[in-house]
């Protein structure tokens, strides 16, 4: 139970890391849901694991920097993902 409950956190913050990327991020949004959860989650991977290296704090633990960090990731996987797909319609 405690294994569903863990997963289903990580879905729901990788969706609102996700949700933010896409507010700060211009342009035009062309991400349902599910590719919107796997950035977030993507984001959070990258932008998380780098903040907690500098930060100090735990990886699994919740900290403003390990936020910051996973939508900076998010935003990051964003960039990449919108050149790939401008490069794949070229």
């Amino acid at each position: 139970m405690e294994t569903l409950i863990a997963i289903v956190f990580f879905i729901l913050f990788g969706f609102i890391v996700g949700l933010v990327a896409r507010a700060l991020f211009p342009g035009p949004q062309w991400m349902g849901f599910f590719p919107t959860v796997g950035l977030g989650l993507l984001g959070s991977f990258v932008g998380g694991l780098l903040a907690a290296l500098i930060s100090g704090h735990g990886v699994f633990a919740l900290h403003t920097s390990g936020f910051i960090g996973s939508v900076l990731g998010a935003l990051v996987v964003l960039a990449l993902a919108r050149l790939a797909h401008r490069r794949a319609i070229a």
